[in-house]
């Protein structure tokens, strides 16, 4: 009878020594979980923040007037920024007033520069913030199409465009959509 109250006994303590060790590790994990949460959180709340410094930026342009641009559908015409969205990256043609130009030269071919910049979709945001407000005449409206691509690249390119409507939207840019070149 000693004996089994001795087994009984040793059992318990080492059932309970297991148990301990099982709930420190699961606290452990807890703990682990929580500190990559916090990270994360901090993650998120300093993307977010840089996120509402780019969208305060851009609320300096003003809100699109459509009448401006809703018949126009030739790159050529279009004086807003366009990107084109590839299969790896995304051209960004932007058209300046040239600092140069006299007054009476403003909305002729020589008052304006053309410039184009081929960016990843990461550097997208950035890149837009960096454009002058007098970039934008039409307003907080953007051309978006696809580049031109082979049938094997369309699904890298789909992926891109909705990145980029992602990104603008969150960054409260209007999108006039157009058919690739």
């Amino acid at each position: 009878m000693k004996s089994f109250c001795l087994k009984h006994i040793f059992v318990s303590t080492a059932l309970l020594a297991a148990m301990l060790v099982a709930c420190h590790r699961e606290e452990q994990a807890v703990v682990g979980v929580a500190k990559k949460a916090e990270t994360v959180e901090q993650k998120v709340q300093a993307t977010q923040t840089q996120l509402d410094r780019e969208r305060a930026q851009l609320d300096a342009i003003p809100l699109p007037t459509k009448s401006l641009y809703i018949g126009i559908h030739d790159p050529a015409s279009w004086v807003n920024p366009i990107l084109w969205v590839g299969p790896q990256t995304i051209t960004l043609r932007t058209r300046v007033p040239n600092a140069n130009a006299y007054a009476t030269g403003r909305g002729t071919s020589s008052s304006v520069r053309r410039l184009e910049s081929e960016l990843h979709p990461a550097d997208l945001n950035e890149s837009l913030v960096a454009i002058p407000a007098s970039a934008w005449p039409y307003g907080r409206v953007i051309a978006v199409a696809e580049a031109p691509v082979a049938a094997k690249d369309r699904p890298a390119v789909l992926r891109n465009v909705e990145t980029v409507l992602k990104k603008l939207n969150d960054l409260g840019v209007v999108v006039e959509e157009w058919p690739s070149r």
